[in-house]
């Protein structure tokens, strides 16, 4: 096989367009480095006759957030004959839901956190008191409050006092306009991450996140707040479970070539599934590239590796218009 031409989507117009920047660098200076002839491009009104210009061989959409998780980008690119690397328009949409996905995750045995979807207009329709006051007394606390889709833990808070609820909730609304509220779980946070190079998913070493305070956006993509272990320490036989958990979630939801499972281990060992990302964070300090160099990959190998294997397989999602 030739080298491909890949175009790699990064960028676009949600709260995380800096981190998506700097992933689409990463990821195409490590497919240059292993020979692969591959063009950056943003999301913009550019885009289509861009790639309708390029034909490239393959598309690999590095977008986080609204349009670039939620399958509608993908969408376009298929309705334009392109093939993609990673999920398709229709897994993505429902893993892009944190709700669905973990509806969809319990459906398949695993274990999530008890939670519930609150919209905003729910408030202005019951008074937003009673319902506050409800979810104290139901979910009990602390609870973690997040938008029901984004990424980067942007919304995200903990609360532990029923007078921090309303201010979580605002904060929640500025980025969603639906809240997910989850019962929080004290325990070891871990990602664990899978790939996929043709022969089904494979879970890579986990990563133990260890943060100086919370695990906010700054702590995320600014060196200096976080200390990460990899693979994560715990017993092996946990280990083993929480690579179960993230190739479970991965199927379960029709993931394709890689993911990010989000998961919490208690202290009896139980792992507890947050929600999955189909476009992990690709930055210097995120967790895919951390997984996939202690599981001993070369990124830029890994990341050809990835594209032969999209283009070998059948079409993922929706079928792309044939010309």
């Amino acid at each position: 096989m030739t080298d491909p031409r890949v175009v790699v989507l990064a960028g676009g117009l949600s709260h995380e367009r800096e981190v998506s920047l700097r992933s689409g660098r990463r990821v195409a200076e490590a497919l240059r480095s292993a020979g692969v002839d591959v063009t950056v491009h943003d999301v913009d009104a550019d885009l289509v006759p861009a790639l309708e210009a390029l034909r490239p061989d393959l598309v690999w959409p590095l977008l986080h957030g609204a349009s670039g998780e939620d399958g509608s980008v993908r969408d376009v690119v298929q309705l334009l004959g392109l093939r993609l690397l990673g999920t398709g328009p229709r897994s993505s949409r429902v893993a892009w839901s944190k709700p669905i996905g973990k509806t969809v995750a319990a459906r398949a045995g695993l274990v999530t956190p008890e939670f519930v979807t609150l919209p905003q207009s729910l408030f202005r329709e019951l008074g937003a008191g009673r319902v506050l006051d409800t979810i104290a007394e139901r979910l009990g606390l602390p609870v973690v409050v997040k938008p029901s889709k984004g990424g980067s833990a942007l919304g995200v808070s903990l609360v532990t006092t029923p007078e921090e609820l309303p201010r979580a909730m605002v904060e929640c609304f500025s980025y969603s306009d639906t809240a997910l509220v989850e019962r929080a779980v004290a325990g070891v946070e871990v990602a664990a991450s899978v790939v996929d190079l043709g022969e089904g998913p494979v879970a890579l070493p986990p990563v133990e996140i260890v943060a100086e305070g919370p695990y906010d956006y700054d702590a995320r993509y600014n060196p200096g707040r976080v200390e990460y272990f990899t693979p994560a320490r715990l017993d092996p036989a946990v280990l083993d479970e929480v690579g179960r958990v993230a190739v479970a979630a991965h199927r379960a939801l029709g993931l394709a070539r890689l993911s990010r499972a989000d998961l919490i281990v208690d202290d009896a060992g139980v792992v507890h599934f947050l929600e999955v990302n189909v476009a992990p964070g690709m930055t210097e300090t995120s967790l895919f590239p951390q997984s996939a160099e202690a599981a001993g990959y070369n990124l830029g190998d890994l990341y050809r590796s990835l594209v032969r294997a999209s283009l070998a397989a059948r079409p993922t999602g929706l079928e792309p218009v044939r010309g």
